[in-house]
């Protein structure tokens, strides 16, 4: 099969399996490389082991959530633009 018949290359199954073993190995080292640096915590809980990936995992899960619920107050039918006045 040749590669336009394949479709964009970060819609095939092979290249989202490779990015998500990618993102979780960069996941990994970045909270392995906690064993080797020191933090310096200020407020005592981010001083977790993990916490600041913990944290980036949840503020993004939060983020979706919020634009989730941002598009169901934003939403609009779908003849919101349409011109129903007879009149003009």
């Amino acid at each position: 099969m040749s590669r336009e018949k394949q479709g964009h290359w970060l819609t095939r199954p092979a290249t989202i399996r490779r990015l998500w073993y990618a993102f979780g190995a960069v996941l990994a080292a970045v909270v392995a490389a906690q064993f080797f640096v020191h933090v310096h915590a200020v407020a005592g809980v981010d001083g977790l082991f993990g916490f600041h990936a913990a944290y980036g995992f949840l503020s993004c899960v939060a983020m979706v959530l919020a634009a989730k619920l941002l598009g169901v107050w934003l939403k609009r039918p779908d003849d919101y633009y349409a011109d129903d006045r007879h009149d003009v």
